[in-house]
């Protein structure tokens, strides 16, 4: 290959999406061409529409070419991406198997701009991507990507246990994720939401118990929660939840968000909870995560819309105003 223009579909300081062209001089030995056919759209994007970047951090396409050093995939194979892209190899954290602290590690928004999921084709190193399971298609995998990986990094990684009983805050892109993660590892999940409007979808979904929050001043819900998955577009009123926790839980905030976290300090410390940070996976849980998505029949609620400028912003004004429900996918046309 003696070089490829990649059609890519970026932010701007305008905050609309701009179609661009990133120009690849070729393969190099240990990396793979992608011809991308399905990209999920992330809250995580929102952020960066108005930075030049190319968007999306969930990508999943068919393999066309491999450098001569690749021995893990062929062409034709399906594989998929997130949001780390490369790392040192030979810090503690990348020998430990946790490449995703890496002090060098390549990542979205941070490095290889000129790439990503909203666009015609991408070349990435072999050892970053992922096989599609058989038993998932390519438009539940896009998601599976970041969020899925998201929701089964931080229970798989903490102690969560199938004799627990867990709470999930929202029914959202995450939250309908991380009913059924918890579920299927086989604990009880105690949902909460801010209306009895998703009730019936979070107990198909797997909950054991749902709870409306709006304007209830105490939560009553019997036995206390060992983990808490927030997974909210905001920050909730922590008071509401610490009373209904065990002492050691542990609570996740999994949503992005650039403001202050404010914590009620005494009751974190005479409780012994634990706020614990959580991000995407590494490469070993990703692989743990998408063999168990496959084996237990885990598939994320998706609105498809075309790769095209005029899709991809369709799909963000929606994300934008919260309606998507609940993980939006760009689909290439073939």
């Amino acid at each position: 290959m003696t070089g490829i223009n990649i059609t890519v579909f970026k932010g701007s300081s305008s905050g609309k999406v701009v179609e661009s062209t990133t120009h690849k001089d070729g393969l190099k030995p240990d990396e793979i061409l992608l011809k991308i056919t399905h990209a999920g759209l992330c809250g995580t994007d929102l952020h960066y529409k108005s930075s030049d970047i190319v968007l999306s951090h969930e990508g999943v396409g068919i393999v066309q070419e491999v450098g001569p050093e690749v021995t893990t995939f062929k062409q034709g194979d399906r594989a998929g991406w997130g949001y780390l892209h490369n790392s040192c190899g030979h810090c503690d954290e990348c020998l430990g198997g946790n490449e995703i602290f890496c002090p060098e590690r390549a990542m979205y928004a941070d490095a290889d701009t000129d790439q990503g999921g909203f666009a015609s084709h991408a070349i990435w190193k072999a050892g970053f991507l992922f096989h599609i399971p058989d038993a998932i298609s390519s438009s539940d995998a896009a998601p599976l990507m970041c969020a899925g990986g998201t929701v089964f990094n931080a229970m798989h990684l903490h102690g969560m246990l199938p004799t627990d009983r867990v709470g999930v805050i929202g029914v959202g892109g995450l939250g309908h994720l991380a009913i059924q993660f918890a579920a299927k590892m086989g604990c009880e999940v105690v949902v909460f939401s801010g209306t009895e409007n998703k009730r019936e979808e979070a107990m198909n979904l797997g909950a054991s118990e749902f709870y409306a929050t709006k304007n209830v001043q105490k939560l009553e819900i019997g036995a206390p929660l060992k983990h808490l998955f927030v997974t909210t577009s905001k920050q909730p009123e922590w008071e509401h939840y610490l009373d209904i926790l065990a002492p050691h839980a542990k609570i996740y905030p999994l949503t992005v968000s650039t403001d202050a976290l404010t914590f009620p300090y005494m009751q974190l410390v005479t409780n012994g909870f634990t706020l614990q940070g959580s991000i995407c996976p590494s490469r070993g849980t990703h692989v743990e995560m998408l063999r168990f998505a496959a084996l237990h029949g885990i598939k994320p609620i998706v609105q498809e819309f075309p790769l095209t400028k005029a899709g991809i912003e369709e799909a963000m004004e929606k994300l934008e105003e919260g309606k998507v429900r609940y993980r939006a996918v760009l689909v290439a046309e073939k």
